[in-house]
Formats: structure tokens, C-alpha cells, sequence
């Protein structure tokens, strides 16, 4: 452990490390691990979609003619699909566009402009407007409410999801008016949330017009055979007399084709009512045509299952890729903690307090891009500067190999020159 190194120890090995690193800047690398994205082996895995449905093949398995307008939230296939993601009944869901974030900013906006049932005001005519933000977390959710003007509220995150207790604290604030979750394999630390945690949620004291908005973005997306159940937050609020509370979300986006993918929520009856009542001036309705091909490619269930098998068995070897080296490299130092997780699409480092930023810089100056330091955080700044996530989805196996002996290179010489500027 570096703790244990004298300071001609640590500054030998600091010039070993300087060594490294130049060779890893001379070599001209440009090489990215920035964002959650499918690999290109992956999406060749739907290249079917391309010619689904067929020419001649535009009704559902109801005689809907997929081509015309109507049918505002969704054919019933696919309902019935993403209520089994979900897990929940098909007459729970609203099937929408291509964007699961898109549907969370458009619930988001129509909450502050007209509120939602059981509020008596939109949330833009209630004042200062507070969102909880479990962090590390997504930054494209707080980016949302942050968009707004809402202000953000930092929880941390546990192994079991955020700390309920400090939740709890926050939530009985009037002002407060909702929580970001993904309850799956968390981004980025890869945790899943507990049944405890999801009946606290849903128990909790809150305002009436609170919402938690419930992004199942991996539900789907394992690493392994041990499947963590989910747990069934709309029963839990309906059960706690708060079935209006949970706003959950989903899409097919890492499971087809990114950009063309389908999305999906699932809320109580009133919120379901609400929600169309909207879309009905919003839209004539979704894009059905992609709703009908992606029913033709999967089919059911099991066929998806079947096909996120696939996508496991791609980015499989890039997670063990990953923490191999993160072993090989930071193992025994005592200056970096990690997450290995069973699914989803990014893995979490902690290096020492303060070092986020200069591991980050180090790293750009040798050519390997990394998210930038505090974007997991609440208006992107992690107040101990200390967390670093990395996407290994989306590079080949040697550019994975290449970046991240760089990264971990780049973390134990910023480590080591902390201890020596410490004496």
C-alpha cells in the first residue's frame, strides 16, 4: 500500500510512473470512454429491424393499420412487452416515441406548467422548486430538472440505492416535489435497489404532487446469471395509498437501435389519464410502424430475453477486461475502490479525496477521453472530487486495454504525488 512507501519510495515510484506516462503521450493515442454506448456489434444484432415489418406487413395482431394516425399510447403488443420489462400489468402503460429521456423531460415540463393529479398548482406557480438527485447518479436527469431552474438536492448513494434517510429528511419539505431513480443497475455505480428502500419511497411523507421518477433503463441488461429482482414500486405506492407517487420508465434504446428504439412508461390509472389528456394535443399519435417491427423482431418476452443474452455475451469480456486491470494495476494500493457490477453500462471508481479532476486531465494529456470529473453528480460537482465513471461498452477489447492502463496509470501518479505534497 502506498501509505506504507517512504518518501524516496513514493518519489522513485513517481518518476516510474512519469516515465510511463510520457512513453503514453508520445504514442499518439486517441481513444474514448466517455459515454454508455452500444457497441456496433451490438446494434448489428438487430439488423433485422431494417426490413421488419415488410412491405406488406402493416397491421398489428388487432387489425390496426399501422400506417394511419391514432392509437396515442401505443399498440396493445406493445404494452403488453414493456408491462413484462416492467413488470406490471399492460393497462399500466403508455407506449411513446424513440426516448425514454424524452418522455421524462416531457412529464417533467408538463408537472411545472400544469401540475399533476393530486397537486393543487403546476409546480412553475409554487416558487422554488427542489428535485432529489442520488449521486453518483445519471447526469442527464439532473440535467433536466437543473434545465428548469429547479434546484438540485444531493443524496448519496448506498449499496441498496440513496440514503433513505436523508430522503426522508428532504422529502416532507413541501418544496420537494421529486426524486431521480434507476433502480437497476444504477449509472454508474451498478447497485440495485432493495425492497426496503423501494418501501420507504413510497411510505415516505411527501407532498402530495411528489413524484419519483422510476428510469428501469437496464432492466434487461445483465452480466450475469444472478438476476437481483426489481422491486414492484407501483404495487408498493398503491399499497402505501400513494399510487399516484411513481412515474416508471423504460425503452428498448441499448436493445435494438439506439436511436431508433421504443419507449415506455407505466403510472397509476389518474397519472395514465393525465398524461393522455396531454398527448391527445401533443400528437396524433406515435410512430406504430417501429412499434410493429420491433413486436415482429422479438416477438415476446422470452425473444428478448433471448436477444439481451447476445448483447451479454459481447460486453461480457470488456467488464472483465476492465476489472482486471483495475485489479492487476490499483489492487493492494489502498488509493482506488470499484465497482463490479452485475449489469448495466459503466463502472465507478473512487480514487483518493481531490484527485477526480487531475486523473481526468492526465489521462486527456495521453490521448484517452474520460466523462468529464463530477458529471454524477448534482450540478456537476462531486463535493470530494473523488469519483470517476467509466463506459467500456462501446470501444473494442484493445482500446479498452489501452485506456484503461492508462487511466490506472494516470490515478496511482496523482495518488503518489498527493502523498509527497502531503510529506
Amino acid at each position: 500500500m502506498l501509505q506504507t512507501y517512504s518518501n524516496s519510495q513514493l518519489k522513485e515510484r513517481e518518476k516510474q510512473l512519469e516515465q510511463q506516462f510520457k512513453v503514453a503521450c508520445d504514442a499518439g493515442l486517441s481513444l474514448d470512454i466517455t459515454r454508455g454506448k452500444p457497441a456496433p456489434e451490438q446494434l448489428d444484432l438487430a439488423a433485422d429491424l431494417l426490413s421488419l415489418p415488410g412491405s406488406d406487413q402493416f397491421h398489428d395482431d388487432h387489425g390496426t393499420d399501422c400506417r394511419n394516425y391514432g392509437g396515442i399510447d401505443g399498440l396493445a403488443g406493445m404494452k403488453a412487452l414493456f408491462a413484462a420489462i416492467l413488470g406490471c400489468e399492460t393497462r399500466d402503460i403508455i407506449v411513446g416515441g424513440t426516448s425514454s429521456l424524452t418522455m421524462m423531460y416531457d412529464s417533467v415540463v408538463r408537472a411545472t406548467l400544469f401540475g399533476v393529479p393530486g397537486g393543487d398548482q403546476p409546480w412553475g406557480q409554487q416558487g422554488t422548486i427542489r428535485f432529489l438527485c442520488p449521486a453518483p447518479g445519471y447526469d442527464r436527469h439532473f440535467e433536466i430538472t437543473g434545465h428548469l431552474g429547479f434546484e438540485l438536492l444531493s443524496v448519496d448513494m448506498t449499496d441498496e440505492g440513496p440514503d433513505m434517510d436523508r430522503v426522508e429528511t428532504l422529502a416532507a419539505d413541501p418544496s420537494v416535489k421529486g426524486i431521480w431513480c434507476v433502480p437497476r443497475y444504477s449509472n454508474p455505480t451498478g447497485i440495485t435497489y432493495s425492497e426496503t428502500v423501494a418501501r420507504r419511497l413510497a411510505r415516505m411523507s411527501a407532498a402530495p404532487d411528489f413524484r419519483i421518477f422510476w428510469d428501469n433503463a437496464y432492466a434487461e441488461h445483465h452480466l450475469t446469471e444472478n438476476h437481483q429482482p426489481v422491486p414492484d414500486i407501483l404495487s408498493e405506492c398503491r399499497d402505501a395509498g400513494n399510487a399516484d407517487r411513481v412515474l416508471m420508465f423504460a425503452s428498448t434504446s441499448k436493445m435494438t437501435m439506439a436511436g431508433a428504439g421504443v419507449a415506455a412508461m407505466a403510472a397509476s390509472p389518474a397519472n395514465l389519464e393525465d398524461i393522455r389528456r396531454h398527448l391527445a394535443i401533443q400528437t396524433i399519435g406515435p410512430d406504430k410502424l417501429n412499434q410493429l417491427r420491433h413486436l415482429a423482431f422479438f416477438r415476446d418476452i422470452n425473444g428478448l430475453r433471448t436477444h439481451m443474452t447476445r448483447h451479454s455475451e459481447i460486453l461480457k469480456p470488456k467488464f472483465a477486461l476492465v476489472q482486471e486491470i483495475l485489479e492487476r494495476d490499483l489492487g493492494g494500493k489502498g488509493i482506488a475502490t470499484w465497482s463490479n457490477p452485475p449489469g448495466g453500462y459503466f463502472v465507478s471508481v473512487d480514487g483518493p479525496q481531490g484527485c477526480a479532476r487531475a486523473v481526468i486531465e492526465l489521462a486527456a494529456q495521453a490521448g484517452v477521453k474520460l466523462t468529464p470529473a463530477g458529471a454524477p453528480f448534482a450540478y456537476g460537482l462531486d463535493p470530494q472530487n473523488r469519483n470517476m465513471r467509466l463506459a467500456p461498452t462501446f470501444p473494442p477489447m484493445e482500446d479498452i486495454r489501452q485506456a484503461m492502463e492508462i487511466f490506472t496509470l494516470c490515478l496511482e501518479l496523482v495518488a503518489v504525488r498527493q502523498r509527497l505534497s502531503h510529506g
